[in-house]
């Protein structure tokens, strides 16, 4: 049988605990919140529909909201992630910091920008596996080229067909 240890202040990677802590921790990080919350394995995101300055006032009492949040429980860190057209110029801010725009962000291993296009994800995700593909034929000898097909499928293969259905439908 299995004793009990304590836990001083972190988590092994890769065991069940740590999302189950991380689920506790943020369990009422969206007390009050009027528009959608995300909540993801190591991201939330707050997102709303501006068409009126009470779209910007609303987003901003969440923003408000989280800001006291993540003071009492973290530091936060924000991007401001404008989709679409002609969207308005606002600056939001997390006390008394703006927060900064991007042009792209991350969203799941998923590099989405602005206007919604996905060059930017093919790029990365080409050049991601062109290194692996570069480290394979560095580390192959040459006696053992029927090793790289398995190999490349195997290592690149994954980064290339990541969410392929989003990026490439």
């Amino acid at each position: 049988m299995s004793r009990w240890r304590s836990v001083m202040n972190c988590v092994p990677q890769g065991s069940v605990l740590g999302p189950i802590l991380f689920s506790i921790f943020i369990n009422d990080i969206d007390g009050g919140i009027e528009c959608t919350l995300s909540k993801f394995t190591d991201n939330t995101k707050l997102s709303g529909v501006v068409d009126m300055p009470e779209g910007w006032d609303a987003i901003q009492r969440d923003l408000d909201k989280l800001e006291k949040w993540a003071y009492v429980n973290l530091k936060a860190k924000s991007k401001d992630l404008r989709l679409g057209q002609g969207s308005p110029q606002y600056q939001y801010r997390l006390g008394d910091e703006g927060i900064e725009g991007s042009p792209a962000e991350k969203d799941l291993r998923v590099l989405v920008n602005e206007k919604l296009n996905m060059c930017w994800q093919c790029a990365f995700v080409a050049q991601k596996s062109n290194r692996i593909l570069g480290c394979i034929k560095r580390s192959v000898a040459d006696r053992l080229w029927e090793m790289v097909p398995p190999l490349s499928s195997t290592l690149a293969g994954p980064h290339s067909e990541h969410c392929i259905q989003l990026w490439g439908p």
